[in-house]
């Protein structure tokens, strides 16, 4: 069970007549019975931090980026290279988001970036609130990049706020190309989809022109970087991208 949204959950009080189903408290209609979406209360709670983590970025001229998969993409080799490549030149940050262990974060702090772990437990995403809390423990300089390295978790991150710049979504060839038709809130949300692992398209059942004709059906805006961050090509796109913002 997610501790922050609930989702996954399944409890019953019959004796109340509520019920609660990934993360929804309702009850039957019964007379003089209330109507309960906590989801909404806790979306709102975590807006609200998240335009207060937004505005911090943008008065210290940070660019905040989201970055957003399932399990195994390659988000964290990303970074490595991204640091290895950038980080001459600009400030880096990262905040790690992982269920259990800091061996993100310890790879990122050897690619030379101060960065900082947050163990989510059960939960299944950061939120805005963890994302303010780790800030308070990194002094993050003026022009720098913030990389927030979520959990692995294609639906519930699409959920919650951040403060975030921009998001970034990041799928490998080896996951499918209907990913976007699977999940397609994370795809409407994002603002770049990296394309990971393409120097193993000649190994796989995954079309570049399907899966991105899928995410472009639910975002027409979403920009596309294809990439192999074990052997370097399209890295150059990515920083460029990058500079961009």
């Amino acid at each position: 069970m997610c501790e922050t949204c609930g989702c996954g959950t399944e409890t019953h009080d019959h004796d109340g007549h509520t019920h609660t189903h990934h993360g929804l408290t309702h009850t039957h209609d019964h007379p003089n019975k209330k109507v309960v979406n906590l989801n909404m209360d806790i979306l709102s709670e975590n807006n609200r931090l998240a335009e207060r983590n937004r505005g911090y970025f943008e008065g210290k001229k940070v660019l905040a980026l989201n970055l957003v998969s399932s399990p195994g993409s390659g988000k964290t080799t990303i970074l490595e290279k991204t640091i290895g490549k950038m980080i001459a030149t600009r400030k880096i940050f990262v905040v790690e988001g992982d269920q259990q262990t800091a061996r993100d974060a310890d790879r990122i702090e050897k690619s030379g970036a101060p960065a900082i772990q947050i163990n989510t437990g059960s939960g299944c995403h950061l939120d805005a609130k963890m994302v303010h809390q780790a800030l308070l423990k990194m002094e993050v300089e003026n022009n720098a990049i913030l990389f927030i390295e979520n959990v692995g978790n294609l639906v519930c991150p699409a959920m919650f706020d951040l403060g975030e710049s921009k998001r970034v979504v990041v799928i490998s060839v080896t996951e499918g190309d209907d990913k976007p038709l699977k999940y397609p809130y994370m795809f409407q949300t994002s603002n770049l989809c990296i394309i990971n692992k393409t120097d193993l398209l000649p190994y796989v059942d995954f079309n570049v022109e399907t899966a991105m004709g899928y995410a472009r059906q639910l975002n027409p805006n979403l920009e596309f970087i294809l990439l192999s961050a074990t052997t370097g090509d399209g890295m150059d796109a990515w920083i460029n991208w990058l500079k961009r913002q």
